[in-house]
């Protein structure tokens, strides 16, 4: 389904845009939707996160504390 959404452009600026789509072939709507597409891309297929999301050298600490309850700290 498709928005109407009204927008003020300057005259210089429409210009320039009625200029490329006269150029390139395609309408105005076109290059308009087309540069939103560009500045705001939708979600990036990537690979999933495995592992460690920060990578360090030197050695793992105790998994927790010895002197503290684990349950402490996440609900306190």
């Amino acid at each position: 389904m498709a928005v109407r959404t009204t927008v003020d452009i300057p005259e210089p600026l429409h210009d320039r845009l009625r200029q490329r789509a006269e150029h390139t072939g395609v309408s105005v709507r076109s290059l308009i939707l087309t540069a939103i597409e560009l500045a705001y891309p939708g979600a990036a297929a990537g690979r999933p996160v495995t592992g460690p999301l920060v990578r360090r050298a030197g050695k793992r600490g105790r998994l927790y504390p010895a002197d503290e309850n684990p349950h402490e700290l996440v609900l306190s």
